[in-house]
């Protein structure tokens, strides 16, 4: 038993120790653990029966995913993020650096996009997850600071932010990775409004947006299967065993769940394997079946409780920069949660974007965890919730 003695000799770390308590964003750490949980038994679910060996090869890799993002989160939201202004450029530099790398013979293939770095032991990197973190904290950097007598950015700040954005966009592009392109759009554009730009920019980006999409498939910068993909999102039954059939599987997957599912590990689709990167691109798929729409909404609900603390952390930030590096990891989350779950209920086209968190995956789950490590740093330095 710790004597009055012993609790007056370690008076530093009792306190310590109960600061660090308190400035825990519990309305995020909790439901982040949750997701890592349900992950777990996701990826558990919809590989143990497809693998040849160890039928929990995937969910050991996956565990020890999970324990390196809880270090990176911890080492984050620790880090002062107010020191990040200094070091922005070097995270963009270095981001870029690994999108360079990965066009080089050092990148693979995998999945028909050339994203990948493999570093061996069955393991590999993939940059573009890390230039999302790379490019909020350089744009929150550069638009944090208006000039004088202006409320919001100057055009030369927003054009110098729409450049430095261009240039891993298009880096990605050629890999080419569409669905990490869009991400990027949508942090770029979610910060500039957050901002305050004025509206005639939101909107003539919004155009200019339309015309490169446009621009792209004319001149031929997709490849034939991302021109397929949302071409089977506009009429899934045109090419059902081809393009179209990773959608109708899906949709299979999700709605023969019912309101409670089919119960863990139980899930007829998921167990045969009829959905395509199950564990990865298509995890909610399992979820839908097995979970069914009650266990599915668990996930929305824990997505959505995170992304509401983002933004109340964002609010009640101690200054602008803190609230344009948490509001650009709620506009990169948000969008990459619409586009996941809707391309699993066909109101989205196929992207290949994996579910923050619940996917698996080592380079998305590290840079998704730096993500809530960030929102965690600006809510411990902010001002009281």
């Amino acid at each position: 038993m710790t004597t009055l003695n012993e609790r007056r000799a370690w008076p530093g770390r009792a306190v310590r120790r109960d600061s660090v308590l308190r400035r825990l964003d519990w309305g995020l750490v909790l439901p982040v653990v949750a997701l890592g949980v349900i992950s777990a038994l996701m990826v558990y679910s919809a590989t143990r029966a497809g693998h040849r060996g160890d039928p929990e090869a995937f969910l050991k890799k996956h565990l020890l995913n999970l324990g390196i993002g809880a270090v990176l989160y911890t080492v984050v939201a620790s880090f002062d993020y107010r020191l990040l202004r200094a070091y922005a450029p070097i995270l963009y530099g270095l981001s870029l650096i690994g999108l360079i790398a990965v066009l080089t013979p050092l990148g693979e293939t995998i999945n028909g996009s050339h994203s990948w770095i493999v570093i061996g032991g069955g393991f590999q990197v993939q940059p573009s997850e890390f230039a999302k973190v790379g490019l909020v904290v350089l744009l929150a950097m550069i638009l944090a600071e208006p000039r004088d007598g202006e409320v919001g950015p100057g055009r030369k700040d927003i054009l110098v932010a729409l450049a430095l954005a261009g240039v891993p966009a298009a880096l990605i592009m050629l890999q080419p990775d569409l669905g990490t392109t869009m991400v990027l759009c949508a942090i770029l554009m979610g910060m500039l409004a957050i901002s305050g730009v004025a509206k005639r920019w939101t909107l003539g980006l919004v155009l200019a947006g339309v015309g490169t999409a446009v621009a792209a498939v004319a001149l031929g910068l997709l490849e034939d299967y991302q021109i397929a993909r949302f071409t089977a999102f506009v009429d899934p039954t045109a090419d059902p065993r081809g393009a179209g059939y990773n959608a109708n599987q899906a949709k299979i997957a999700v709605g023969s769940g019912g309101l409670l599912g089919k119960g863990l590990f139980q899930g007829e689709q998921t167990t045969g394997q009829f959905v395509p990167e199950q564990q990865t691109d298509f995890i909610f798929t399992v979820a839908g079946e097995e979970l069914g729409f009650l266990g599915s909404l668990v996930i929305v609900v824990l997505i959505g409780v995170i992304l509401y603390r983002g933004l109340r952390i964002a609010v009640h930030a101690s200054d602008q920069f803190g609230t344009l590096v948490a509001a650009g990891v709620v506009c990169w989350l948000g969008f990459q949660t619409f586009e996941n779950i809707g391309m699993c209920l066909g109101i989205m086209p196929i992207t290949g974007l994996p579910l923050p968190l619940v996917s698996y995956g080592g380079s998305a789950t590290f840079a998704t965890m730096i993500a809530f490590g960030l929102l965690q740093g600006v809510h411990s330095r902010g001002r009281s919730l």
